[in-house]
């Protein structure tokens, strides 16, 4: 009876979340899907009839056709891929180093906390738009930087450049990420059993090998 009031009071908490989850993305999300079985479009999403599979993939008899094949469908799709294991893989090791150092204990330890979840409060518009400034290329600060330590000759055009571009938008999302991934490490490091590296100090094992064989793997 016990757990089942526990299992019945964890649902009675979720279930706020779970609504407005099903409003603000599965909603969406279903109907865009729905919106891609038919010949709708952005003018009339309402007048459209449903075609199945067509819009993926379709044979008319000699050729194929559908965003399946075609090569800007898929070089979206290497984009995405690139920002999202790139930016994630930074935000997670920074979050994680950036964590480990603030849960060491020195003075002033509170201040740079509080500092480092600067970037994450800032609202995106407003981050965007610094970023957008700082990165111009005729009066942006990075370029101006750059220039005046000999690391360039020529301004760069980071916003315009399609080599550069997605540097500069990984770049932006890291800066604005790593706050939250380090308070999401943080809490974690502060919520680990202290049990077990009593025991690691006891048996006398380097700091590197309970890392990588403790704090990792609760993580």
């Amino acid at each position: 009876p016990v757990q089942r009031r526990r299992v019945r009071a964890a649902w009675l908490f979720l279930t706020p979340m779970l609504l407005c989850l099903a409003l603000v993305a599965a909603w969406p999300l279903l109907r865009t899907f729905w919106f891609s079985l038919t010949d709708a479009n952005l003018a009339d999403t309402s007048g459209g009839s449903f075609v199945g599979l067509s819009n993926y993939l379709f044979h008319n008899g000699s050729t194929w056709s559908g965003i399946l094949v075609d090569p800007q469908w898929w070089n979206a799709v290497r984009n995405t891929l690139h920002f999202t294991v790139v930016s994630v893989g930074l935000e997670v090791v920074l979050g994680l180093l950036v964590a480990l150092l603030l849960n060491i204990k020195f003075t002033g330890r509170s201040l740079v906390r509080a500092m480092i979840l600067i970037p994450w409060a800032i609202p995106t518009i407003v981050s965007a738009k610094i970023w957008s400034w700082m990165l111009n290329d005729q009066f942006g600060i990075i370029n101006h930087l750059m220039l005046s330590l000999g690391l360039i000759d020529a301004p760069l055009a980071w916003t315009a450049d399609a080599d550069l571009s997605m540097w500069a938008v990984i770049l932006v999302d890291v800066w604005k990420t790593v706050p939250f991934v380090t308070l999401l490490m943080l809490a974690a490091l502060q919520m680990l059993p202290s049990d077990c590296y009593e025991a690691a100090r006891v048996d006398g094992i380097h700091p590197l090998k309970v890392f990588w064989r403790v704090t990792l793997p609760l993580l």
